[in-house]
């Protein structure tokens, strides 16, 4: 489980350690904020000149460009006693969740940060070979700066739990797991025994967020992955959100919601993205309308997934050109800044509102357009044509 896979996803696992009094949150307002920043990015001859040794080598030119980085933020004040005005995210008295935070620099810590921010209470699952050093990393404050929320408050973390989700039950934990010393120490990690303690420790929860991935051989071409490589990166990238929702939704409280990370190599090439996880996230979109269905007519939750773009996050970097794509997505997206990982957080805290009552099945796109591309426009081909683009 060493490899993640996908941009900004994570694998999970989680032990038991952090708590912390939790504090109630008025999420209210929303404030934009607008900086410039430098990037250098390389404008690419085409979409289609990504290869998965050398991608994005075949280049026109490179030059600095200005872009304009939007930041949207969910806003959350001290005072549960102020009064809300507009169309606030309000999730105070909500509990979450999130399966895959191992670090403070991916799209589940992000999302965590903005359902605090809206009020949540705080849960998260760690990868159990993460895990000493993510709760070490906590104990320590290194983490603080990351934590600070709009109203200068920091993000609370009520527990952390140890958790791999390729496991449902412990029979089904191979010996030599059982027995690796990076598991030592921890217990209770299987999908079924965490979700086991949080009934036990807080009853129920209201949302959950799957924000982990794992594909052993992503850098292989998937005409070179193996069957086992293949099965992996669908076990612990689509199965595992199926195996948590299923074991979660006895205690979801009615009118919840859960959220899944996918991305855009589930229905278009991405050359270098291999080892079957495009097949996985595929996978995972499916899933997300069927079970949309499903746990909406049995225990009225709602499923969705976001198609979030390339983050530089630790776990997207093992993919081995994640500059690249973001590199891509500057010179060709119809909103050219760099997307953030706070940006798909208030996406995440939006989706687990009431204000999205009627989304189910979805897969929400925060790439900044990039999706709805059908060309790179770094191609000669369109040299001619008068494309607007930040100089």
């Amino acid at each position: 489980m060493g490899t993640a896979a996908a941009p900004g996803s994570y694998m999970v696992n989680i032990k038991p350690c952090i708590s912390s009094s939790r504090k109630m949150l008025v999420s209210s307002m929303v404030n934009i904020s607008t900086e410039n920043k430098e990037a250098p990015w390389t404008r690419l001859a085409s979409f289609s000149n990504i290869s998965s040794r050398q991608p994005f080598l075949h280049r026109i030119t490179s030059k600095p460009v200005k872009f304009e980085k939007f930041v949207t933020r969910a806003m959350s004040e001290a005072s549960d006693n102020k009064p809300l005005s507009g169309l606030p995210i309000d999730l105070r008295g909500k509990r979450a969740f999130i399966a895959g935070v191992a670090d403070d620099n991916g799209y589940g810590w992000a999302i965590a940060k903005s359902l605090a921010a809206a009020g949540a209470e705080i849960l998260v699952g760690t990868w159990v070979p993460a895990l000493n050093i993510f709760e070490s990393s906590l104990r320590r404050g290194k983490f603080d700066e990351s934590r600070v929320l709009p109203d200068g408050s920091l993000m609370e973390i009520t527990k952390v739990y140890p958790m791999d989700a390729v496991y449902d039950t412990p029979e089904d934990v191979p010996e030599d797991v059982k027995m690796n010393k990076r598991y030592a120490g921890s217990s209770n990690w299987t999908v079924q025994e965490v979700v086991e303690s949080v009934k036990k420790d807080f009853g129920s929860i209201d949302i959950l967020v799957h924000s982990l991935a794992n594909g052993p051989e992503v850098s292989k071409p998937l005409l070179e992955t193996s069957r086992n490589g293949y099965l992996a990166a669908l076990s612990a990238s689509s199965y595992s959100y199926v195996s948590l929702l299923k074991h979660f939704l006895p205690i979801m409280n009615q009118g919840g919601a859960s959220i899944s990370l996918t991305y855009i190599a589930s229905e278009r090439i991405i050359p270098g993205y291999g080892g079957g996880m495009s097949s996985a996230k595929a996978a995972l979109e499916s899933d997300t309308r069927v079970m949309a269905f499903e746990a909406g007519r049995k225990h009225k939750v709602r499923v969705n997934t976001i198609s979030a773009g390339p983050l530089r996050s630790r776990a997207a970097k093992a993919i081995g050109f994640i500059d690249m794509m973001i590199d891509y997505s500057l010179a060709n997206a119809p909103l050219q800044k760099e997307l953030s990982a706070e940006e798909v957080g208030n996406a995440a805290a939006f989706l687990a509102s009431p204000l999205s009552s009627a989304i189910t099945g979805a897969v929400v796109y925060v790439d900044n357009g990039l999706n709805a591309m059908g060309v790179g426009v770094g191609s000669p081909i369109f040299a001619n044509l008068d494309i607007p683009k930040d100089d």
